[in-house]
This record gives structure tokens, C-alpha cells and sequence, in this order.
């Protein structure tokens, strides 16, 4: 039994015990874990990954030992608003990834079962319900959610609206994609600032957070000069690292820590070294719990991970002269909002942006909209010469992946990349 077994085991039977023990312990493993990084950095990551590692997990500690100062929000809310509030977001999808990294989600799987949520449910969101209701995660003072992209969002926000009877939100972003659309959720959004004010007490005016969106736009403008970049450089790749673009371009957009991440990113990238390893566009979550995989993937010399749409999606240019109008554009326009075709139609796009050898389509499971995507988003890829492989898995819970099997057919397709570069 290695040393996260060993931990996950103790912190197990702790749970069982006393929650409040159990939560106090996981936390001190993470800042025990944030402080060795700092010590000792892993140096084969790049420093904006390091950094947006150590922020990431601050948000995590946080969400469990401060969950007065902070507000459970969905991927797709506008980080903007919440960053004016002075509050600190996490998403059901961060926790739940750290918590699967102790390897306690089958422990709050079993929970969710018992309560009679789905297999087929996101297990993302069914590992935070199961730690929400084994007392592991205690409940922020407010949530705000939406629609947008997760239909998983449509439980757990409104189950634990209820029986733990939160103050929530809801942001409805309509199918359409125009400017009456945009002014719904603009209007929503107006609302939201009313609701956040009201709840925390402060003031959000409305110059600071123009202020908000016009660093979105910085951090939007610099990392997409940075997935320029991928055509010719590399950054050495790892899966956990990947993710974290994603909660920056999000619940973090606007803040300092989102706009330092894409400047350090695009320094990275311009003092990278040129590279003919093969460059792959990842579509949706990592699997990053699949053991073969990351060892085999993470720090390939061979492999580079060059762009993600779930991240990439969110750097967005948008209206800083109405910020209200600007959250709204991002929200409604989206690749995750309307048809599939968007979403094939902008990975075709980010494919040919970051040189991409081919894609891979991951499609999570229990997640509705990717799964229901992938084949378009296969099609349009073939359609425009770029190979394209789906694999299905789960990002979350490893018990619902064929380990070998995913390695086996990831390995295949970069085979296939290789022998086409080759002939080319």
C-alpha cells in the first residue's frame, strides 16, 4: 500500500468517525502538500502551471475551511461578479477532482447510490453531493449556477438548494444565439449583482467591474497568442495540469490570478523550445485517475498536449464598455450553448490555430452534451483532414474506465499520427 493509500485508508475510517476530524486532516494534507511544492518544485512543469497549480489548490483548502468566504458556483458563471463580491468560487468539479485524487470516490459514490442518484449521473457531481452528505464538505453561505453546458447542474444545485435550504441563483442562458439572448442573460446577470450584493453586504459598482472584464480581456488576448505559439513550441504536458486553464478561463476570469496565469503562460510558450513532437487537441475533461495513461502521457517528449476547448472556449474577447453585456456575450456564445455544429465548427478552428496533429474526444461519462457531441465533433474534424479518436471513460472515477483498453487505443491513434507525419 503506497502513501496515498495509506492516507485515503486513515482518512476513511477518520470520516466515518468524525467528519469535522476528517476535513481538518484532508486539508492539512493539502497545504502540507502545497508547502513541499514550494520547496520542491516539480520543475518539469512550466512556471504558469506551477503557479496555476498552487492557486487552484488555495481555492480548495479554502472551499473546506472557510466555506463562509466562498461561493459554490458552476463552471460557466462569471468569475467577474463573484471576484466584485470579494467572494472565492469553486466549482462542484474542482473539489471533486482533489477529492477523487485521495482515492476516496468510490466512498462517496456508494453514498450517492444509497440516496438514490443515477449511475448514469456525472460522477464529478455525484463524488461532491456524496462528500456534501457525508458531512465531509460544508455548505457556502450562497451557490450560483446555471444551465449552461452541465446537465448535472441541474440536480446538484437544486438538491442542495433544498435540503440544505442555500440561497441560489440561477442564470437560464436560451438555446439562441443573438443579441436578444444576450440581453436576457444580461438582465439575469444585473439581477445577480442585486442578489450578491444583498447576501455579502458590499457594493459591486460598476467601474470595477469593467475593470474585472477588461483583465478577462488581457488574459483572453495573451493565451490565445500563447495556443499560437503551440504550432512550432512545446511545453512538457501533464493531464492535472491541463485542467487547471479550465477554472482559470471560468470561475477565475477577471481576476488577478487569471490574468497572471495567461501572462506567465505566453512567456512560457515564447521561451519554449521548437519541438516536432506530436500535438494533440484534447476535447472535454482529462481522464487524469487512469494510472497507464498518465504514465504513459504525462512528460512525453514524444506528445504534446496543445490546447483543450473546455479551457481555450473561455477566453473570450468580449463588450469591457458594458461589462453586463460582456458576461453575457461569453455566456451566450459559448461553444457549450446551441448546436453541437459550434462546437465542431471552433475545433476545427483550434485544431488548425495550435497545428494539431489530431484530437482526441473524451467522452465523459454521464455527460449528456459531450457525449451527445462527439460524433460531430469527430466528423467535422475528418471532414477537414484533422484525425480524431473518441474515447469513452470517466474523468472522475476510474472504476468506469477500462484502464488498459483506453491506453491501448490512445497509443494506436498517436501511432497512426506518427506514421502520417512520416509520409507526409
Amino acid at each position: 500500500m503506497d502513501v496515498r493509500q495509506s492516507f485515503a485508508a486513515f482518512l476513511q475510517k477518520t470520516l466515518e468517525k468524525n467528519p469535522a476530524a476528517a476535513r481538518q486532516i484532508l486539508a492539512a494534507g493539502y497545504r502540507a502538500f502545497l508547502a513541499y511544492g514550494k520547496v520542491h518544485p516539480d520543475k518539469r512543469l512550466s512556471p504558469a502551471k506551477r503557479y496555476a497549480s498552487d492557486e487552484v489548490m488555495k481555492c480548495i483548502i479554502r472551499a473546506l475551511t472557510k466555506p463562509e468566504e466562498c461561493c459554490m458556483a458552476s463552471l460557466f458563471v462569471p468569475g467577474e461578479l463573484l471576484a466584485a463580491a470579494g467572494v472565492n468560487p469553486y466549482s462542484v468539479e474542482a473539489l471533486s477532482c482533489y477529492l477523487a485524487g485521495t482515492s476516496l470516490e468510490k466512498v462517496f459514490l456508494d453514498v450517492t447510490s444509497r440516496e438514490g442518484f443515477p449511475d448514469t449521473m456525472c460522477s464529478f457531481h455525484r463524488v461532491f453531493l456524496g462528500a456534501s452528505d457525508s458531512e465531509l464538505v460544508r455548505m457556502p453561505p450562497f451557490m450560483v449556477y446555471t444551465n449552461l453546458a452541465c446537465d448535472g447542474n441541474m440536480m446538484t444545485f437544486p438538491y442542495l438548494k433544498e435540503k440544505r435550504e442555500i440561497p441560489a441563483f440561477y442564470i437560464e442562458v436560451p438555446w439562441e444565439k443573438n443579441e436578444d439572448a444576450v440581453q436576457y442573460v444580461r438582465g439575469q446577470l444585473v439581477e445577480l449583482k442585486a442578489f450578491l450584493c444583498d447576501l455579502t453586504k458590499k457594493t459591486i459598482e460598476d467601474e470595477a467591474l469593467a475593470e474585472l472584464v477588461a483583465g478577462s480581456n488581457r488574459a483572453s488576448f495573451d493565451y490565445m497568442r500563447a495556443l499560437s505559439l503551440q504550432k512550432t513550441h512545446t511545453l512538457p504536458s501533464m493531464m492535472t495540469a491541463e485542467m487547471y486553464g479550465i477554472f482559470m478561463s471560468r470561475i477565475f476570469s477577471g481576476t488577478k490570478t487569471a490574468e497572471t496565469y495567461a501572462k506567465m503562460y505566453l512567456q512560457d510558450m515564447e521561451q519554449a523550445p521548437a519541438s516536432d513532437a506530436i500535438r494533440i487537441n484534447w476535447v472535454h475533461m482529462f481522464p487524469f485517475m487512469q494510472p497507464s495513461l498518465r504514465q504513459w502521457l504525462n512528460f512525453s517528449p514524444d506528445i504534446c498536449l496543445a490546447a483543450n476547448d473546455l479551457s481555450a472556449d473561455g477566453f473570450r474577447i468580449v463588450d469591457e464598455n458594458d461589462p453586463f453585456r460582456g458576461m453575457a456575450q461569453r455566456m451566450v456564445y459559448s461553444i457549450f450553448n446551441g448546436s453541437a455544429t459550434d462546437r465542431a465548427d471552433y475545433n476545427v478552428a483550434l485544431a488548425k490555430k495550435t497545428g494539431a496533429d489530431g484530437v482526441v474526444i473524451f467522452s465523459h461519462w454521464g455527460c449528456r452534451v459531450t457525449i451527445g457531441a462527439a460524433g460531430i465533433i469527430r466528423d467535422a474534424l475528418e471532414d477537414a483532414k484533422i484525425p480524431a479518436i473518441i474515447l469513452d471513460g470517466d474523468g472522475c472515477n476510474p472504476g468506469n474506465t477500462p484502464d488498459g483498453q483506453i491506453l491501448t487505443r490512445t497509443q494506436a491513434f498517436v501511432e497512426m499520427l506518427q506514421q502520417k507525419r512520416e509520409h507526409q
